[in-house]
């Protein structure tokens, strides 16, 4: 599946479209005299009370989170980010921030806007923190949920500035948990290979990249990141398949950027080499050659050498740099795993010591 970053390079305009609601109304048949009629209306007054209990749910979760939900102006582009503490740190996704160093920061609490300036960008989780040149009164920072808790199922809501509409709320629920989605590196995406992400049907579009993926307590449980797109549409949108980076992985990454001014620990696995796709004699993909390994990095240690074409890391088989990134990216560093490559006209394995990113 192919996903592209959602913030928005360029400003357009938007056709509402008007939401339909069918009512359905229930037609008896003929099952005798007396009050059969009053059923449907005794039914609605039973679902109304519901409706109307999630609707206020809906309207105090946005009340609380959507003040700490920023609009940022880098450069040409626009995105999303959330009020991390109060000290004015923002997070938000590093193809947002891009190669830029300061930026226009729009926040619910007032009309002026803000500068800031780049903490540090991680592109390799397509996460950066940028922070407030000056804390305006009333800025509020969100409260950030437990990755453990989400659920398949669960309500959420996606909020940011999809195509530069500031404070717009889309709603849907957890689709899945634990994918593992490769970004384009194409349109100002990182060309990381994010782990764990959580899939949603709530409306992800661009401008929505760095905003707040919410559920109905008020926490922010991802930040939403990428959209799937459907080869068969032209790489269109595909409708209802959304991509959040979890919070654990938000809070780990902001947390060391906020006191180191960099990521330290990433917790990634890597081989510690750089590779190419290599293609056989068909033109189709068919491994990936390491063109050079670092000094004392897992393959080094495990007698891998430039020249190695990598073709499985376990039972996985392996054709692109891009399925290499996914074959490693549920690993963590110190993982044992067995890799196998050809060298020459040989095939052989070597059982490989991760490293880290």
């Amino acid at each position: 599946m192919d996903a592209t970053p959602s913030s928005s390079r360029v400003r357009r305009s938007l056709t509402p479209l008007a939401a339909g609601v069918c009512a359905i109304t229930l037609a008896g048949g003929c099952a005798g005299p007396g009050p059969a009629p009053s059923a449907a209306p005794a039914q609605q007054a039973a679902v109304s009370p519901a409706a109307g209990d999630l609707e206020d749910r809906y309207q105090a979760v946005i009340k609380d989170v959507l003040p700490s939900v920023v609009q940022i102006g880098a450069g040409d582009g626009l995105g999303s980010g959330i009020v991390y503490d109060d000290k004015g740190h923002i997070v938000t996704n590093a193809h947002v921030v891009g190669d830029e160093k300061s930026f226009d920061v729009s926040v619910a609490t007032g009309e002026k806007v803000l500068k800031a300036s780049l903490v540090s960008s991680y592109p390799e989780q397509d996460l950066a923190v940028i922070r407030l040149d000056d804390l305006p009164d009333g800025l509020r920072a969100a409260e950030f949920g437990d990755t453990d808790e989400v659920e398949v199922g669960q309500i959420v809501l996606a909020m940011g500035s999809p195509l530069g509409l500031s404070s717009s709320v889309t709603q849907g629920i957890v689709s899945a948990v634990g994918r593992t989605v490769s970004e384009s590196s194409s349109g100002g995406g990182t060309g990381a290979t994010l782990a764990d992400m959580v899939q949603t049907s709530a409306a992800i579009n661009p401008g929505n990249s760095g905003g707040a993926l919410v559920n109905l307590d008020s926490e922010v449980i991802g930040i939403p990141t990428l959209a799937a797109t459907d080869p068969q549409l032209g790489d269109s949108a595909a409708p209802g398949i959304g991509f959040a980076i979890p919070v654990s992985m938000v809070r780990t990454v902001a947390d060391q950027i906020i006191e180191s001014g960099k990521v330290t620990d990433s917790g990634r696995a890597a081989l510690n080499i750089t590779g190419r796709t290599v293609v056989d004699d068909a033109y189709r993909p068919a491994g990936v050659a390491i063109v050079s390994v670092e000094k004392g990095g897992a393959a080094e240690k495990a007698g891998l050498r430039a020249g190695d074409i990598i073709t499985r890391i376990g039972d996985t088989r392996i054709t692109t740099i891009t399925s290499l990134s996914e074959a490693l990216a549920g690993d963590k560093p110190g993982q044992e795993v067995r890799v196998t490559y050809t060298r020459g006209d040989t095939a052989k394995t070597a059982g490989v010591t991760l490293g880290e990113i």
